[in-house]
């Protein structure tokens, strides 16, 4: 399989989450609740000037059947 390089658009992106990531592991720590982190991660993101979506709803696919329950 031959990968394109990423635009410099998407590098961009992809190196202001990882920072996002890196700065919340490294103030906070492990041990915490998933929402702590998610709140955390969210704003490090908005900072960067990168929006969100916070536990959007997604259809769960299983054996070609898919099911409408919220999946957060």
């Amino acid at each position: 399989m031959k990968y394109e390089p990423l635009s410099n658009k998407k590098e961009d992106i992809a190196r202001k989450i990882v920072d996002a990531a890196y700065t919340v592991h490294r103030t906070l720590g492990p041990g915490l609740l998933e929402k702590v982190y998610e709140i955390c991660f969210c704003h490090e993101l908005s900072k960067r000037g990168l929006s969100t979506e916070r536990q959007v709803n997604i259809p769960i696919v299983y054996d070609e059947i898919i099911f409408n329950e919220v999946y957060v």
